[in-house]
């Protein structure tokens, strides 16, 4: 376009160097063209529109005494019962939004902001999460109830308990006897979702007396709490999980040999295959000693069975987050051929060998009276 526009012999016509480019006249002339001012144009008025007499009696009456705190609605099936009619309900909105008239006018609490809570534990006892799960019973419609407080950095079950209902002081036992029991100095987070229980002023009051503090969970958000959920569902897919239970003795004697092999014996996909009492206790470094000697004694035998060099036992992450801001952004600020620390855990953990299973019939030490 701009070579046509160039040409300057008069003695070469538009039509002929539109040709010579191949380029239609139609296309030259359109694209020189100025363009053309936008134009404004009038709608004509809605013949249906209300006069001005019209939407006057409407605001008359919507500010009267007896509809001043009525919504159009109301004020329309009002008026039209006695034989009144002003116009639509939409109509009525619609004129009083012209005036700024139609917001809320009810005192309504305003929506309120929950921080994401973001918790980190680099050992155990720092901070805890607990939760409460139903169990089903034989009779439709009833549930036990299970309160299961676990330690985050070991994922340890640091005391558990079964009842018919929750209740606020079942929990504050519960947390006084754990605290005591694990012998917890001041500075423990207590991490849970917002239940009546856990939100109640006799646990907050007894956890302020220990000197721990709480976080929760933002609503309607099960992320927030994920180690306790996926330890219930640890619980519940268990392969002897009776699914329903005949009462509140039943439960216990179900769940004590199973949080006694969760804790001793679950070897744990999260801790690099490490128990919870391992991590819990401090034995890591003994039960890695082992590990390792048994892969280098495995590499020595065998070399070429490794072709990724000799191979290293993993060890348990040494930072546990709930929501890990910081963790994000760290790991995507990894060069793309840096693998991050947990997928070099579960690439482990993945050729360590597989879980056995627990012994539900294996002696276990006695559970917290509830």
């Amino acid at each position: 376009m701009d070579l046509v526009e160039d040409v300057s012999d008069p003695e070469v016509s538009v039509l002929a160097a539109c040709v010579a480019v191949g380029l239609s006249r139609a296309t030259l002339y359109r694209g020189t063209r100025p363009p053309t001012p936008p134009t404004m144009r009038q709608s004509a008025p809605s013949p249906r529109r209300l006069g001005d007499d019209e939407r006057q009696a409407i605001l008359d009456v919507m500010h009267s005494a007896e509809f001043l705190d009525q919504p159009p609605m109301e004020v329309f099936a009002k008026l039209l019962s006695r034989g009144v009619y002003l116009a639509s309900i939409r109509t009525i909105y619609r004129v009083l939004a012209e005036l700024g008239e139609s917001n809320e006018r009810r005192n309504q609490r305003l929506p309120h902001p929950y921080v994401k809570p973001s918790l980190t534990a680099t050992a155990s006892n720092q901070v805890w999460t607990w939760d409460i799960t139903k169990l089903a019973t034989l009779e439709r419609g009833v549930f036990l109830h299970a309160y299961v407080i676990i330690d985050l950095f070991s994922r340890y079950v640091v005391g558990w308990m079964v009842a018919a209902k929750e209740c606020k002081h079942l929990a504050a036992q519960l947390f006084a006897d754990s605290v005591a029991r694990h012998g917890i100095e001041p500075g423990l987070t207590v991490h849970s979702d917002r239940g009546a229980a856990m939100k109640s002023d006799t646990l907050a009051q007894l956890l302020a007396t220990l000197g721990a503090s709480q976080s929760f969970s933002r609503p309607h958000v099960s992320d927030d709490n994920a180690f306790s959920e996926a330890q219930f569902k640890t619980l519940k897919y268990q392969p002897d999980y009776p699914g329903s239970f005949a009462g509140v003795l039943h439960a216990r004697g179900w769940l004590e040999p199973f949080f006694t092999w969760h804790n001793d014996d679950h070897q744990h996909s999260g801790l690099a295959l490490f128990t919870p009492a391992e991590v819990f206790f401090g034995h890591v470094a003994a039960v890695h000693a082992v590990r390792q000697e048994a892969l280098d004694a495995a590499y020595a035998l065998h070399p070429g069975r490794f072709p990724n060099g000799p191979p290293r036992a993993a060890l348990p992450p040494a930072a546990v987050h709930i929501n890990p801001l910081e963790a994000l952004v760290a790991v995507n600020a990894l060069p793309v051929h840096d693998t991050p620390p947990a997928s070099r855990i579960q690439m482990a953990a993945h050729a360590a060998a597989s879980t056995p299973r627990r012994d539900p019939l294996a002696t276990a030490p006695a559970a917290l009276p509830s």
